[in-house]
């Protein structure tokens, strides 16, 4: 207990000269503990506004859909499930508005009952609601429409809309569905009509692309789950989806759980940062304590009661910086629900998430002292004989063993953090080997630059490029601590901005001359001929035209897939095996297609066909070249093998295919057709559309202009969001820098009150600390730029598989920024040495 108060005591009385130094370096952790805390509290906000309204998410407490009318063997059992359903037709149609000749594709939900059960379907006016439910079952032809529609053509309640061969009147706008987001409404709004009258909208044609849906209230406190747990194998053999409140729960949690761990893993690089600042500041720290640590040792105290003396401070200091990041990270909570609020199916309740702070200021405590200990431990070397020795390194140079424990403590503990978040070892250690190689080559840039100038030192150069070249290798100097610093920062932040680019570039592709923009489906065979005079009779080109069958799996080498889907072991995604399949046919691949092995589709002279796989998904279904598969088209079965695999270049603005069969085997099967075609401006679209919707209202179009403007606004938003994120990474580069120039204060009013005496004017001195600054800038801009501009390169070489050329105007615009932000830094902290007299050195009165 007596050694304990001695360290508080000590430390306490050592600090009073140096608390503002202490206050500034360990507030460098600051804003990483605020990123932290504040997405931690806004992933822990939204998982409880998630659990919360659940069932707001549904909309029931179950729904049964399926791409066909339920069998008919099922109704009575479905009738049976509870009296209180709703049923639902939805699908996606050119809708027009007469009064205007306004068309835009949009979902059709053609609805009847009660639904949604939960949560608030907010209509203007309010009563339109009921006149809606009330005008289904006497037939009279009304409609909701989403406002971002109404909105568009300027129409309003009271106009009216065609959908099909009818004309509907709007009674309301649709402020608000449960569980829909703006972000699905703005690429499809929602068009609500009564569900009587779907069938005389002529737009239900065989092999058209249609949802049904049932949806279910039940009693308080019933378990969903069990209920429907005796009719799992019956649905899946219907091929009837189930959807439950548990369900979606589990399913919206873990999307937006791998968003906010994502964004950890940045907040967290900005913590580390931070951490770096404090060890190069505490090593500055301990320099100018090593004489008070010889004295302390000459009057007994041991080298690591010394240690634990300044540990103490720095243990302070951290858990003082990690409380004032946490309150600026509850603060940050309050910002980032309005920035995403647009992409979220749940309004984001805003609370303080206590669990989020506790993490928060641990971390910080223990990150500030695990890098304080590296300098640290040099201190319990320092002999009792240095107060009559002019050098530290006689005491502390030389290896030292706990060094490379602190070195594999703080690995092991960034690799850990990492693994909480992601929960897969190998992301975890890919994470904390991409930090170290980013650290590392960003060190050992500077390290480079400090060896370079020292080897070869221009000493014909003029007086004030000399000395600011000479501070780039002299003792205190900053190059090591602000390449690394500043150079992470500006590598997250052009990685970021290139990263985006690389993502726009894989759909900008359809804006470029020749590639289709404008998608035609739902054709039926009978109407292929008409639709493609329509096209051509516009004066466009007909790019390509393939047929669409759509069939499901339901059996792998004679096992079907209700049983793999219960055998865990077999590895087969239960996804791959419950979807519904779109395919083509055709004996001969695409230009978006490469044989990977085996052959293209063909008919096999036994007269099963062998279909071509993609080759990615061949590992999804753990299948391989002469597999067979048994498909389910549209309620017969289809035997075929797996005869070869293709690769597939997904980013192509074309028809592609997870399966492609022969010629010779599905042409009788109910299918729809595809078309793509090239618009060369909206007026030419809206008069196409206007044509479609006259002449063959079932056929639906795609602007994927439209889509191109949607993506790139969704990326916009998410990239503010990374990019808010990566800035505490630069901001905290650059509260590094200050921490570094301040602590590191004494030796440079030394030096320059020296230059003084020497001769050196007031603005010679100010030019050698601007060149010294600027050229720290610049090679940690360059640095960073490099790293991401690999970082840019290998993303699109090995992940997105596309070209990546660099845009040298905005990483040029940085790189000036940040020379420009570290030199005006540099020199407002170092401003006051031009005021302190010369004689302060002489009288040894600096401090």
């Amino acid at each position: 207990m007596s050694n304990f108060l001695f360290i508080w005591r000590m430390a306490w009385r050592d600090s009073r000269r140096s608390r503002s130094r202490l206050l500034l370096f360990t507030s460098a952790i600051v804003l990483g503990i605020a990123a932290l805390v504040g997405i931690n509290g806004f992933g822990d906000n939204l998982a409880r506004s998630i659990d919360e309204q659940a069932r707001e998410l549904v909309g029931a407490d179950l729904v049964l859909s399926a791409s066909q009318p339920f069998d008919s063997t099922l109704q009575t059992t479905l009738r049976r499930l509870g009296e209180r359903r709703s049923q639902e037709v939805a699908f996606a149609s050119l809708v027009q508005f007469p009064k205007g000749q306004g068309v835009r594709l949009a979902q059709v939900r053609a609805l009847t009952g009660g639904f949604p059960y939960y949560g608030e379907w907010l209509t203007e006016p309010g009563s339109a609601v009921a006149a809606f439910r009330e005008a289904g079952p006497a037939g009279q032809r009304v409609a909701l429409v989403d406002d971002a529609l109404l909105a568009q053509f300027a129409a309003r309640p009271g106009d009216s809309i065609k959908v099909g061969e009818l004309t509907f009147r709007i009674v309301g706008r649709v402020r608000k569905t449960p569980g829909q987001s703006g972000f699905s409404a703005s690429v499809a709004p929602t068009v609500f009509i009564p569900r009587e009258l779907v069938e005389q909208t002529g737009l239900l044609q065989r092999g058209s692309r249609v949802q049904y849906r049932t949806y279910y209230q039940f009693a308080p406190g019933t378990n969903v789950d069990q209920l429907i747990q005796p009719l799992t194998a019956r649905l899946d053999q219907a091929n009837i989806d189930s959807d439950t409140v548990a369900e979606r729960k589990r399913q919206t949690g873990r999307s937006f759980t791998n968003v906010t761990r994502f964004l950890n893993l940045v907040a967290f690089v900005a913590l580390l940062l931070g951490c770096v600042g404090v060890a190069s500041a505490v090593s500055l720290y301990v320099r100018e304590k090593v004489a008070a640590v010889a004295v302390l040792r000459c009057l007994g105290a041991s080298g690591w009661q010394a240690v634990l003396i300044y540990l103490l401070q720095t243990a302070l200091m951290g858990l003082l910086g990690a409380i004032l990041g946490a309150a600026l990270g509850t603060g940050i909570q309050l910002l980032l629900p309005k920035v995403v609020e647009g992409f979220l199916p749940v309004t984001v309740s805003v609370a303080i998430s206590w669990s989020a702070v506790a993490e928060g200021i641990v971390t910080g405590v223990f990150v500030a002292v695990l890098f304080a200990l590296l300098p640290l431990l040099s201190i319990r070397r320092v002999s009792p004989l240095r107060t009559l020795r002019a050098s530290l390194e006689e005491d502390t140079a030389g290896p030292d063993p706990l060094r490379g424990v602190v070195y594999g403590l703080i690995l092991l503990f960034i690799t850990g953090f990492a693994y909480l978040q992601t929960r897969d070892w190998k992301l975890a250690l890919g994470f904390a080997g991409g930090l170290l190689l980013t650290f590392g080559v960003l060190a050992g840039v500077g390290e480079g630059l400090r060896r370079l100038v020292r080897r070869y030192f221009p000493s014909s150069w003029s007086y004030v490029w000399r000395q600011g070249l000479a501070n780039l290798y002299r003792p205190n100097n900053q190059t090591l601590l602000l390449t690394v610093s500043i150079g992470l920062g500006v590598f997250l932040l052009a990685t970021l901005y290139l990263l985006q680019g690389l993502l726009l570039s894989q759909v900008e592709i359809s804006s470029t001359g020749g590639q289709p923009n404008l998608v035609l489906f739902d054709i039926q065979s009978a109407q292929r001929e008409g639709v493609t005079q329509l096209v051509k009779r516009n004066g466009l080109p007909v790019l390509q035209e393939v047929p669409v069958v759509t069939m499901r799996l339901s059996a792998i080498n004679g096992r079907s897939a209700a049983e793999l889907k219960k055998d865990t072991a077999s590895g087969v995604s239960k996804g791959a095996l419950g979807r519904e399949y779109r395919v083509t046919y055709r004996d001969s691949l695409i230009s978006s297609e490469t044989l990977e092995a085996g052959r293209p589709p063909f008919l096999g002279s036994d007269g099963i066909p062998r279909v071509s796989f993609d080759d990615g998904f061949t590992e999804r279904l753990k299948i391989k070249i002469g597999d067979t598969l048994t498909f389910n088209v549209q309620g017969a079965p289809l035997v075929t093998i797996v005869g070869g695999t293709r690769t597939v270049d997904w980013s192509r603005v074309q028809t592609n295919f997870l399966v492609v069969f022969p010629n010779g085997v599905l042409e009788p099967a109910p299918q729809f057709h595809v078309l793509l075609t090239r618009v060369p401006d909206n007026a030419t679209l809206a008069a196409v559309q206007r044509e479609l919707v006259t002449n063959f209202p079932n056929v639906s179009a795609i602007d994927l202009g439209l889509i191109l403007q949607t993506l790139d606004e969704i990326l916009t938003k998410i990239s503010f969001v990374i990019r808010f994120m990566a800035l505490f990474s630069m901001a905290t580069g650059l509260l590094v820098l200050v921490s570094s120039v301040v602590v590191s204060r004494y030796q440079r009013v030394r030096e320059s009150v020296l230059l003084r005496t020497l001769g050196a004017s007031r603005g010679q001195i100010l030019r050698i600390t601007l060149v010294e600054y600027a050229l720290l800038g610049l090679l940690a801009a360059v640095a960073g730029l490099g790293l991401a501009v690999m970082a840019a390169w290998a993303l699109g070489a090995f992940v997105f598989e596309v070209a990546f050329v660099p845009q040298i105007g905005p990483l040029l615009l940085l790189a000036i920024l940040t020379t420009a932000l570290t030199a005006i830094i540099g020199l407002l902290n170092s401003r006051d040495v031009l005021t302190r007299p010369p004689l302060e050195v002489l009288r040894g009165e600096v401090s």
